[in-house]
C-alpha cells in the first residue's frame, strides 16, 4: 500500500501518477484527514486491498498536488550518527546507544518545496529513511518492532550547522527546525512493498551531482532496534515519525566544507519509495 496526501486529502496510490481519494471511495467510512489514517492503519490496510489500478475513482495526480504524507505527528524523533561512515566524517566514535533529538513539527513540509536559507547560515543536507508508526508501541521487542511500523517514507534532515553547534551545549533540534527543514514524502509505503525492508538504497544529489549514496543495511541501529529502544522510554504513537539517520557525504564532513546555496536543487531519494525535490532560495 502507498498512501499520499493529494491536495490535503488522504489518497491511495494505485499506479504511477494515479490515486484514489479514500473518503470518496469508502463512502465516508474514512475521512479525508491524512494524519488520522495512522490511528486506523490496520483497518485502512484491509480497505486498500479492495482498491486496485483502474478503479472507477482513479484520478491522475501531478507532483504539485502532493503534500506531506505525515502532516501532523505527535512526536518527531531523529537519530544522529547512525551510519559508521557518517560518524567518521563528523568526526565522532560510533555510538554505543543512538543519540536522539527532535525536529520541531513546524519544520516539516511536503516533497516538492522551496526552502529559505537563513542569512549567514551553513545549511547542510542529510537524506534519511523515515519510519512512520502505525499503532501505539510501548516496551516493544526488536523481534516484533516491524509490526508497529505503518510505513516508510523519504526525509531530509536539513541542518543549519552554525546554530546546531553553537553554545556550551549543541542546539541540534533548533538548528534543524527552520521552516521547511524537514521535507517528507512523496508517499508512505508499507514495508512489505519493498524487496527488502532492511536494505534499501538512499542518496542525495545537488544540481544533479551525487553527494550521498548508502544502504539502510549499514545502519548502526536498525529500524527495529530504534523502535525497541525508543519505546522502552516513551510510548510511540500512531503517526509518529522517526528520522533514522544519514549516511556519509554531508557538506560539513567535506574538505573543503560545502553548504547549500540559493538556486541549488536538492534531490533526496530512497529506492522503492520515491524522491524529494527542494529548491534553495535566499532569505
Amino acid at each position: 500500500m502507498k498512501v499520499a496526501n493529494v491536495d490535503g486529502r488522504l489518497a491511495l496510490v494505485t499506479a504511477p501518477g494515479k490515486a484514489v481519494d479514500v473518503a470518496e471511495a469508502s463512502d465516508g467510512r474514512f475521512g479525508p484527514d491524512v494524519q488520522q489514517a495512522y490511528s486506523r492503519w490496520a483497518e485502512l490496510t484491509e480497505f486498500a486491498a479492495t482498491i486496485g489500478a483502474g478503479h472507477a475513482l482513479e484520478r491522475p495526480v501531478r507532483d504539485e498536488q502532493l503534500g506531506n504524507p505525515v502532516p501532523a505527528p505527535s512526536q518527531v524523533f531523529a537519530i544522529g550518527l547512525n551510519y559508521a561512515d557518517h560518524a567518521a566524517e563528523s568526526p565522532f566514535p560510533v555510538p554505543e546507544a543512538p543519540p536522539v533529538f527532535t525536529k520541531f513539527a513546524t519544520s516539516l513540509s511536503g516533497p516538492y518545496t522551496d526552502v529559505t536559507i537563513p542569512s549567514g547560515g551553513n545549511v547542510d543536507w542529510e537524506v534519511e529513511l523515515v519510519a512512520v508508526i502505525g499503532k501505539r508501541a510501548e516496551h516493544v521487542g526488536e523481534d516484533t518492532a516491524w509490526d508497529y511500523v505503518a510505513g516508510l517514507t523519504v526525509g531530509q534532515d536539513i541542518s543549519e550547522r552554525l546554530l546546531q553547534l553553537a553554545g556550551p551545549a549543541p542546539q541540534f533540534s533548533l538548528g534543524k527546525s527552520y521552516p521547511g527543514f524537514g521535507p517528507l514524502g512523496p508517499v508512505v509505503v508499507t514495508p512489505g512493498e519493498l524487496p527488502d525492508r532492511d536494505d534499501v538504497e538512499l542518496g542525495t544529489l545537488i544540481n544533479g551531482e551525487q553527494v550521498q549514496k548508502g544502504r539502510t543495511s549499514a545502519m548502526v541501529f536498525s529500524v527495529p532496534s530504534l523502535i525497541s529502544r525508543l519505546s522502552a522510554v516513551t510510548p510511540l504513537l500512531p503517526g509518529d515519525v522517526i528520522f533514522t539517520g544519514t549516511p556519509a557525504g554531508v557538506g560539513m564532513g567535506r574538505t573543503p566544507q560545502r553548504f547549500l546555496q540559493a538556486g541549488d536543487e536538492l534531490v533526496s531519494y530512497v529506492h522503492g519509495i520515491g524522491e524529494l525535490r527542494q529548491r534553495m532560495v535566499a532569505a
